[in-house]
């Protein structure tokens, strides 16, 4: 079973209806994967048709973007690779400064992600986070001179307010906002982003589709050092919360004969082809589950009951603590 291929926006990328968010393999929530089954891992997605995969400078950082080159190496024709600019990375320290979105600091960090995954052009190039000293206009126009100087092919932004969206498309086609959104986290419905994405025909990535895991039962055998314990969502009255709505969506499952990952990411699938989720695993029996949800299909009972079982809003606790939060950008039509 090879996964399908949709378009991301209109100026010609396509990509696989499921990507792969290669944050954890270089340690995202908890410990530091082993490399060599994390190169495996990024094998077997090739494998099985997976053309998509997410990386960024602030993934180590920068180690993720080392190991994804060399993963992908053998079939860089075959393959798209996504990473990140906007982050204020200094030296070898492992949490940035803030944010940075200047048009000499966009360029640096271009020829730095070049160099590090070994590669002639990024396929597609997201600000990572809006930066609110730096016009939207003037990172558009950045990038558009990357864009002509063939060292990126195409623009994303990720976790920008719709009006963002529009005053960047209008410099530069914006082939896809990179947000999170799943069962977990509706707020791309909530902030209108998502519509203003297909007014514009831009594609939307999902990230942390499985809700961070835990809408595939991470909450349950969570490591002592996991970062995801000092998130609101996981802790106290919020957690017992959530943790019955999972057992509403397990039930769903169960009854679908299939895993409660992959009914999420299947439900998502189903919300419209414009959107392409990128879970993120270091173990390859998770990539195998989570690519052979693209073959599930979802009746409208299937989804009502799915609806009923976790409603917009039903998820308690903010998704980051208050220094992330201050970095995702809010805003209505």
């Amino acid at each position: 079973m090879r996964v399908r291929t949709v378009e991301l926006g209109t100026q010609g990328l396509t990509v696989s209806v499921l990507g792969v968010g290669c944050m954890n393999l270089s340690g995202g929530y908890s410990g530091q994967p082993d490399q060599r089954q994390a190169l495996e891992l990024l094998r077997r997605a090739v494998e099985l048709g997976v053309t998509f995969f997410d990386t960024a400078e602030m993934y180590g950082p920068f180690r993720n973007e080392v190991l994804v080159g060399k993963g992908l190496k053998r079939v860089r024709d075959r393959v798209v690779i996504a990473t990140k600019f906007g982050f204020d990375i200094r030296g070898n320290e492992s949490r940035p400064r803030g944010v940075n979105s200047r048009p000499a600091h966009i360029r640096a960090v271009c020829d730095a992600s070049l160099g590090r995954l070994k590669i002639e052009h990024i396929d597609l190039f997201f600000q990572h986070r809006v930066d609110p000293c730096v016009p939207i206009e003037d990172v558009a126009g950045t990038v558009a001179e990357l864009v002509r100087e063939g060292k990126v092919r195409f623009f994303g932004l990720s976790e920008a307010a719709p009006d963002t969206v529009r005053r960047a498309h209008a410099v530069h086609p914006v082939s896809a906002l990179q947000s999170e959104y799943s069962l977990w986290s509706r707020g791309a419905e909530h902030d209108v982003v998502l519509a203003a994405c297909r007014e514009l025909k831009v594609g939307f990535v999902a990230y942390s589709p499985l809700g961070r895991g835990f809408l595939g039962g991470a909450a349950k055998g969570m490591a002592g050092d996991d970062m995801r314990r000092s998130w609101p969502r996981w802790q106290g009255r919020a957690l017992a919360n959530n943790l019955v709505l999972l057992e509403a969506l397990e039930q769903i499952a169960k009854d679908k004969g299939c895993t409660s990952a992959q009914l999420a990411l299947a439900w998502l699938l189903h919300q419209g082809t414009d959107i392409v989720p990128i879970p993120g695993t270091g173990k390859i029996s998770r990539l195998e589950e989570n690519v052979a949800a693209a073959t599930l299909r979802l009746s409208a009972e299937d989804l009502g009951r799915i609806e009923r079982a976790i409603p917009a809003g039903a998820v308690q606790g903010e998704r980051y603590d208050a220094a992330g939060a201050a970095l995702i950008e809010r805003g209505r039509a």
